[in-house]
């Protein structure tokens, strides 16, 4: 079972986290085989999915070390240590609560509380999270992160809403150090129809996009 270092390191490095509210466990096992196809490995499984712990649970099980199982959509400590002890290896909230951050250490999982605003965020910071969530990120756009780290260098900011092929660059450009991802990667009508071949496309386009603005930020 990986640590919280190495997961981390690998949600940082895949760059995307797809953000999924499925039907069922075997409707979600065949999105994420349609993701890992086009190259996106981190999952995060809402709280707002039908038996989202059962769903959490079997999907961990089937991919166990091919895909890495999230949760999100998390309010409270009680929440996380119940998807923790499903298979989630990564939690994420909407909102920025210090319990559910310490509830996840104590297990050896990512914390990805949800910030707004600057104090938010260095709070989160200084209760040990791991990447923090700006939500609604669409709200503010990717010059905001650029305006939020130039004084504050050390944290990890991840953008969710919002976050489409026309704004992902950006975000990377302006310092994002990953990106979630939703329905502009799973369209609706795509997840219903079971069109997974576009979900693999989509996700494919975003990996490239990502890995792009990444090489092109550093040269």
């Amino acid at each position: 079972m990986p640590d919280r270092i190495e997961i981390l390191d690998r949600i940082l490095k895949a760059g995307i986290t797809a953000v999924i509210r499925a039907q069922s466990s075997e409707h979600l096992s065949k999105v994420a085989d349609a993701l890992k196809r086009g190259g996106v490995e981190c999952i995060e499984v809402t709280m707002t999915t039908p038996n989202a712990l059962s769903v959490i649970e079997e999907t961990a099980q089937r991919f166990a070390d091919d895909v890495l199982i999230g949760v999100g959509s998390v309010l409270d400590g009680e929440t996380a240590r119940a998807a923790i002890l499903s298979g989630a290896q990564f939690v994420v909230s909407p909102v920025l609560n210090v319990d559910m951050i310490r509830l996840a250490h104590r297990y050896d999982k990512v914390a990805v509380p949800g910030t707004f605003t600057p104090t938010e965020i260095i709070t989160a910071w200084e209760h040990g999270a791991d990447l923090i969530k700006v939500f609604p990120a669409g709200r503010v756009g990717p010059g905001f992160f650029k305006d939020i780290l130039a004084p504050l260098p050390q944290v990890r900011l991840v953008p969710t809403g919002g976050v489409n092929l026309d704004t992902a660059a950006d975000y990377i450009k302006n310092g994002a150090a990953a990106l979630c991802v939703g329905s502009a990667m799973m369209p609706k009508d795509a997840m219903a129809e079971g069109r997974f071949d576009e979900i693999s496309d989509l996700a494919r386009r975003f990996v490239e996009i990502v890995q792009r603005a990444r090489a092109e930020k550093k040269g």
